[in-house]
């Protein structure tokens, strides 16, 4: 499992796990966890980078119709996570 390190501009370095990867309309989405051992939170983050930032940008799913698209998508791809909304 590969793990990346986030760098919040106002606060502490966090690390996540990345369980999937997926595109949809043009937009890149992965599905992180902050347990490795699969028994953690997730959250599905949006690559908001343009192509001339070096580092990739990432924002948390809020927008609840692409955050249900995204999700059905990351369901099927990984059929044995139940993915719930909280």
């Amino acid at each position: 499992m590969e793990r990346i390190t986030f760098c919040p501009d106002d606060g502490e370095a966090v690390e996540f796990f990345v369980l999937e990867q997926t595109r949809l309309g043009g937009n890149d989405y992965i599905l992180v966890t902050d347990s490795e051992e699969g028994d953690g939170e997730a959250l599905i983050l949006k690559d908001t980078s343009s192509l001339q930032e070096q580092e990739a940008v990432y924002e948390v799913v809020e927008d609840d119709e692409e955050l249900e698209a995204v999700a059905a998508i990351f369901s099927d791809l990984l059929e044995d996570v139940d993915l719930e909304k909280e």
